[in-house]
């Protein structure tokens, strides 16, 4: 176990190194993000609201939380603070028998309007906060990749869809 540990914590300052954060999946999320959709990510990972501003493309100047889950069906963090849009990763739904490791992955990611989505949910009767939960049809009408559906507020660009691909490599 010490020797498994040890080289879990050496992958994790290589990754801490590259990212300039720590090696956390929201450090990791919000870093890939960064790189894939041309965010400025803010100077410090706790600051409150949004991680960062997107500079260029379609949604230039706008501000964005990034959220990674294992399944963002369990539910989504929404805070009480200003942002324009939550980027939600996804894995893959969980399988309903135990498992005991989940693959780092993103097999979806979706594009929620933060100010249309409290509302939907207020609208709904639903309690805003941590472990939100979301509708199997948000996060579909959300999806940008791999998949854009018909109203996503945003299409990744080939090259962008193929950089996402990486991280839904299931490594033996």
């Amino acid at each position: 176990m010490a020797a498994l540990l040890q080289a879990r914590d050496n992958l994790d300052a290589r990754i801490a190194a590259l990212t300039g954060r720590s090696a956390r999946p929201g450090d990791i999320g919000e870093f890939i993000a960064a790189q894939v959709f041309d965010i400025d990510l803010a100077g410090t990972a706790t600051q409150a609201g949004y991680d960062g501003t997107f500079r260029s493309g379609p949604l230039v100047g706008r501000t964005v939380n990034v959220k990674i889950y294992g399944d963002a069906f369990t539910g989504i963090d929404i805070s009480p603070h200003p942002c324009d849009f939550y980027l939600v990763f996804s894995g893959p739904p969980r399988p309903l028998v135990a498992v005991h490791h989940h693959r780092w992955q993103i097999s979806a990611a979706c594009l929620f309007d933060v100010r249309r989505l409290r509302q939907t949910l207020i609208d709904r009767g639903v309690k805003i906060g941590i472990a939100t939960s979301i509708r199997r049809a948000d996060l579909a009408a959300a999806r940008i990749f791999p998949d854009a559906s018909a109203t996503a507020l945003l299409h990744p660009t080939p090259g962008q869809a193929a950089l996402l691909s990486l991280f839904g490599t299931q490594i033996p």
